[in-house]
Order: structure tokens, then sequence, then C-alpha cells
């Protein structure tokens, strides 16, 4: 069993075994920790299946921009969540990604302290390139922030 660096932890499985799907279902299960990334930007999952990701994610006082709402950074690190780990289900083991494009829309100022429901989904996974789309709404299907995304498959050897 390999222990791969996670952050300030170390992961005791080895998880080149795995496929995408498997990593992303024991990461919702509690069953490898949770990415830092998930701290600095509030986000826990909700859904994941394959081809399909959804998080839960709340902006608080952290995340304030200078003209107090909240900062456009918090919604697109979402996004780049939700659609790379739309991406990463659909992954064969020993396979990773590279986010290579994120184009995102902001359609409404997001509110603080409400949790809203981040959702990606894989549109089309070729053999070198999935694209996939992210949403970002609130519990009455509001649409606050929209993406597409293009990731690189990266395979080892």
């Amino acid at each position: 069993m390999t222990s791969i660096p996670f952050g300030k932890q170390d992961i005791p499985m080895n998880i080149a075994t795995l496929t995408g799907l498997e990593i992303m279902q024991a990461f919702a299960a509690g069953k490898l920790p949770r990415p830092p990334i998930s701290e600095t930007m509030p986000m826990d999952p909700d859904l994941v299946e394959e081809g399909r990701v959804a998080f839960l994610a709340t902006a608080d006082e952290r995340h304030t921009n200078p003209l107090g709402g909240v900062h456009g950074g918090f919604a697109a690190t979402v996004l780049d969540s939700v659609t790379g780990c739309a991406t990463h289900t659909v992954l064969e083991a020993g396979e990773s990604y590279g986010t290579t494009d994120l184009n995102i829309k902001m359609c409404r100022p997001l509110p603080f302290n409400k949790t809203l429901r981040a959702e990606g989904r894989v549109i089309n996974a070729g053999r070198n390139l999935v694209i996939t789309e992210g949403r970002i709404e609130d519990e009455d299907g509001r649409l606050y922030a929209h993406a597409t995304a293009t990731c690189m498959v990266i395979r080892q050897g």
C-alpha cells in the first residue's frame, strides 16, 4: 500500500488502482480526507455519480470582495471544482486531468451565509478531452452562475 501526499495529510491507500468515480465516491463517503480547498471555500458533496457531481457551497465573510459582496472567485472556484470533479468521475484508474479552459458567467450576486447547490455534469467525454458544464443555483432553481470547462485527460507512462 502506498501513502499518497495530500496537503498536510497522507492518504494510506493506493488511489492509482481506483477509477475516478471510486475516488470521488470515497471522498463523498468520508473514506478519503477532504481536499483542503473545501475548507477555504466551504463545499460538501451532495451527489456523486458517473458524469455528474453536486456540492453544497456556502460563501461567508471570508469571501468578501472590496465592494462588500461575495468575491467572484468564490463562484469560479466552486464551478471549477464541480466541473473538474464531474470529469474525474469518468476517468479510468491511473488517469488524472487538468483544466485547460474555464468559462464563467455570473448571473446574479451570490449571497452570504446561504447554502447553494453547485452541480457539474459531463457533456462529452472523449479520449483526450472532457467537456463539462456547471451551475450554481438556490433551492428555488434560480441560477447564480454558469460555467463550461474543458479538461485534458492525463495518463501516466
